[in-house]
């Protein structure tokens, strides 16, 4: 199937890698990092894709990442919901045959995500700054196969994310994931504080900040 040459996006980068979060963590995945995001959490670990990139064809991004000849494919950014054209994206790669998953700020609506796609959103806790921006309906429609994800900085957003859990009624609607914030909070305080909970949640640390550290492009 050809695709119209004019639909582009604005790529950060595209490359392959292990996933190093969501519970497909460690899996050989293709990353297509899409430029731009409205929010400025004070943490983000991926600023250098606010800005710049590529405008690349969708038949161009399709064919880099059949390069790879992969499995699994995450779209992220950035937030990658920002470019209209994102979803035509996440189709063409389902179309294509791959285990697509997306990553999501969780300020833009998931609706019209193409169903094939796992969606992991995030819900952005009091220390990022922009709790404000959380677009509350997703909630509504997480389905099993999604992925809702919350990062931690300290005991407040901690404590935030348990009375969200219950308000919600957000335990078993699908896998909730905690991450710490690198060098805010310690994995271990983070566990030893849901072990004492007894919470329905994954920890997850980077795994791919543990193999390569900050370096873009794993």
């Amino acid at each position: 199937m050809r695709h119209n040459k004019a639909l582009t996006l604005r790529i950060s980068e595209i490359f392959y890698s292990l996933q190093g979060e969501t519970t497909r963590v460690g899996l050989p995945t293709v990353f297509v990092r899409l430029t731009g995001c409205p929010l400025r959490c004070s943490w983000c670990d991926t600023t250098y894709a606010f800005t710049g990139g590529r405008t690349l064809s969708l038949e161009e991004i399709l064919a880099q990442v059949a390069a790879y000849t992969p499995r699994y494919v995450c779209v992220t950014g950035g937030e990658p919901l920002a470019q209209k054209n994102c979803l035509k994206l996440l189709t063409a790669l389902c179309d294509a045959g791959y285990d697509v998953s997306l990553e999501t700020s969780g300020a833009l609506p998931v609706g019209e995500v193409d169903a094939r796609v796992s969606r992991i959103v995030d819900l952005k806790p009091p220390s990022s700054g922009e709790s404000t921006k959380n677009y509350w309906e997703n909630l509504r429609l997480l389905r099993q196969d999604d992925e809702l994800k919350f990062v931690i900085a300290d005991r407040a957003d901690y404590d935030w994310m348990r009375r969200i859990i219950v308000e919600h009624q957000l335990a078993g609607c699908c896998p909730i994931l905690l991450s710490p914030v690198q060098n805010m909070l310690s994995p271990q305080t983070l566990a030893e504080w849901i072990l004492a909970d007894r919470l329905p949640v994954r920890l997850q640390v980077q795994l791919h900040r543990l193999l390569w550290g900050e370096a873009p492009g794993k």
